[in-house]
């Protein structure tokens, strides 16, 4: 049995870069962008008013000239249309180009317009305002995103608005999600007294598509020969196999076998922590990398919050870094010699302060309890006692807080 941060070493010690792909922009949020996006012309791309108002020349506010003849109405979009004389404006609108034969907007709450002259009645506003000039925000060619980050609603519409309809991004690798044992039963179907409905197959799929992900899903029965056939087909067809239970030393646990006799590499079993003591990690010769993870709903969940998409991340090219932390909002023991991964419930306080509350439910196959907790609180192996107003590493699950 290997300590927690044993676990991690290994684990991101066998990081992977699966290669870039292209991807239709619209449909590449949370993705890795793998290139820098770069302008395709100065933004704004031209002078443009930011005022629903009248254009002018300054020059002939300051040969006090206060009322101008209306000589067009300009909309967004439109071309711009220039004035001829000192006494001509244009009515502008927001996002329209400015024509080059004026230099100032002035809003409508300043002026008043009548019988297609308007007059100027607050005289405060400044040569130049009112308008967004054509380059200050980038130039043509500039960068404009940088590459090697998670893609945002906003990098999208960066995309859109430079005309890039497909970017590169990191490529996922191909997962396929195993669940095993004959107790398990189709959502579908209706459980005999002793079986249960498969979940863990669910929620580990439901988490990888908030990464744009899709993994595929397999149950085996509890039969060494089925067990191994299949086990040996997704090593030639898949990138990462995400096994859930039928790794512990029950007499019908034959994952750990066929893995062994498929030359799956074992890089450990067990770790020192609850829940998710029977955690299993290895690798093919061939470079799928299996991660065999305890039958337990909780379990199965913590394991796969702090291993795999950590690990996950990494082969995106993003830096590991410890998550969030939050301050432990009451006193708590523990016990067993084992690093604890305690569910809590985060609030951020008045001032700024994320607080977390011990919300422990009734083990590691307490599924229901995840669906009230926000985050596993990784509390240190070498103590027992844990105070009100200490902080502690925390690994979110609910997606508002990831």
């Amino acid at each position: 049995m290997i300590l927690v941060e044993e676990a991690e070493k290994i684990i991101l010690a066998q990081v992977k870069d699966f290669g870039n792909e292209l991807t239709p922009f619209e449909n590449s949020l949370n993705r890795v962008l793998a290139e820098d996006l770069f302008t395709d012309r100065d933004l704004p791309p031209f002078n443009r008013a930011t005022l629903d108002g009248i254009a002018i020349n300054y020059s002939a506010f300051e040969k006090r000239i206060y009322s101008f003849h209306v000589k067009a109405t300009q909309a967004a979009g439109e071309p711009s249309i220039d004035i001829s004389k000192e006494d001509e404006c244009i009515e502008i609108m927001t996002g329209a180009a400015l024509p080059a034969t004026t230099d100032t907007v002035i809003g409508y709450e300043d002026i008043e317009i009548k019988n297609g002259i308007a007059f100027i009645k607050n005289d405060s506003f400044k040569k130049g305002q009112g308008i967004h000039l054509k380059g200050t925000d980038k130039r043509e060619n500039e960068i404009i995103v940088k590459g090697n980050d998670v893609i945002t609603p906003v990098t999208i519409s960066i995309a859109a608005s430079i005309g890039k309809t497909e970017l590169l991004v990191k490529k996922l690798p191909k997962v396929v999600i195993i669940s095993s044992g004959d107790e398990l039963v189709d959502v579908h179907d209706k459980p005999n007294p002793y079986q249960i409905r498969r979940s863990n197959n669910y929620i580990i799929a439901a988490s990888l598509e908030r990464y744009n992900l899709k993994a595929d899903v397999l149950h085996i029965p509890d039969n060494p020969e089925v067990t191994k056939q299949n086990i040996g087909n997704c090593l030639q067809n898949y990138d990462v196999i995400i096994l859930t239970g039928g790794i512990s030393m029950g007499k019908f646990d034959y994952i750990p076998t066929a893995l062994q006799e498929l030359s799956v590499k074992k890089l450990f079993y067990k770790v020192q922590q609850r829940p998710g003591k029977p955690f299993w990690f290895g690798r093919h010769k061939n470079g799928v990398v299996v991660f065999a993870l305890p039958g337990n709903p909780v379990s199965t969940y913590m394991c796969f919050h702090r291993y795999f998409i950590p690990w996950l991340k990494a082969c995106m090219g993003l830096p590991f870094t410890k998550n969030r932390t939050a301050v432990l909002n009451e006193d708590f023991s523990f016990t067993p010699p084992l690093q604890y991964f305690l569910q809590v419930k985060l609030n951020m306080e008045i001032d700024g302060t994320l607080t977390a509350t011990p919300f422990e439910g009734n083990g590691s196959g307490d599924f229901a309890n995840l669906s009230e907790a926000d985050a596993f609180m990784e509390l240190p192996l070498e103590r027992n006692n844990f105070t009100k107003g200490e902080v502690f590493a925390i690994w979110p699950f609910k997606e508002i807080l990831l």
